[in-house]
């Protein structure tokens, strides 16, 4: 399940591309995937172990053009360990509302970008991310959970401070936001809730299958409900922001 819309910031060979805060991967699964030399960068060892996993699983079932390149690094996203202008691409993918010093964060982001190279910055929405904040203490209130809701022109802002135009946004997976709704209303841990449970397999069921009535939805109520807002920014002083270019939701359109 992708957050970014690779199409939009043309990874491709020979791109050079940091996923920072990785998780479980994804998203430089789908660099790699599309011919990039990867760094995936987390501070979670453990994750990145199952990341390098998959990255030789991938190369081995040839899943990636000849030439690609991935590794994995661990570390902390405050203190990058790479020099500035090292990456083309730099993703970072729902996690600067997990840092307190977020604007720290964004710095070392732009840093490491190249002039003119994509910073690809997602995070929760504020309207689904606030109500799942009003049902649930539990949701938040835990040990590297969710210390700020952004606001679209709030996430920007802070963007173009550090030195980015941002170029284009857009919103992603709605059919996620009725069920983190539900999770808090019955308890984040309440994993056997049979609401849940059936919620849980029609998202399973949707990501593997791609039916068209749950993409279609989706893509109709992404604007409404989507649960992600992501930010495409540029490191270009003479970027000019895009109000029309992303089928009517750029980033004047984007507004939370």
């Amino acid at each position: 399940m992708l957050t970014v819309d690779f199409d939009r910031i043309g990874v491709g060979p020979g791109t050079t591309v940091i996923d920072v805060g990785c998780g479980a991967g994804r998203h430089a699964f789908e660099a790699y995937r599309r011919g990039a030399d990867v760094v995936a960068f987390d501070q979670d060892k453990s994750a990145l172990g199952d990341v390098e996993t998959m990255f030789a699983a991938m190369s081995a079932e040839g899943q990636v053009p000849d030439g690609a390149a991935a590794t994995t690094v661990a570390g902390d996203a405050l203190r990058l360990p790479f020099p500035d202008g090292a990456f083309d691409c730099v993703i970072a993918s729902e996690i600067l509302e997990h840092v307190p010093e977020d604007e720290r964060a964004i710095a070392e982001l732009v840093r490491v970008a190249r002039p003119g190279g994509s910073v690809v910055v997602t995070v929760p929405r504020w309207l689904p991310e606030r109500v799942c904040w009003l049902l649930s203490d539990a949701y938040h209130e835990v040990e590297g959970g969710h210390v700020r809701i952004y606001r679209g022109d709030q996430l920007r802002g802070k963007l173009r401070a550090a030195g980015l135009r941002p170029v284009a946004g857009d919103h992603a997976h709605a059919l996620h936001s009725p069920y983190w709704w539900l999770k808090c209303a019955v308890g984040p841990d309440n994993g056997d809730n049979p609401l849940v449970k059936a919620y849980h397999r029609l998202l399973v069921w949707d990501m593997l299958r791609a039916p068209w009535p749950t993409r279609t939805a989706e893509r109709l109520l992404d604007p409404v409900l989507g649960k992600s807002l992501a930010v495409y920014s540029v490191k270009d002083a003479d970027a000019v922001e895009d109000t029309g270019g992303d089928g009517g939701q750029g980033v004047t359109g984007a507004a939370d």
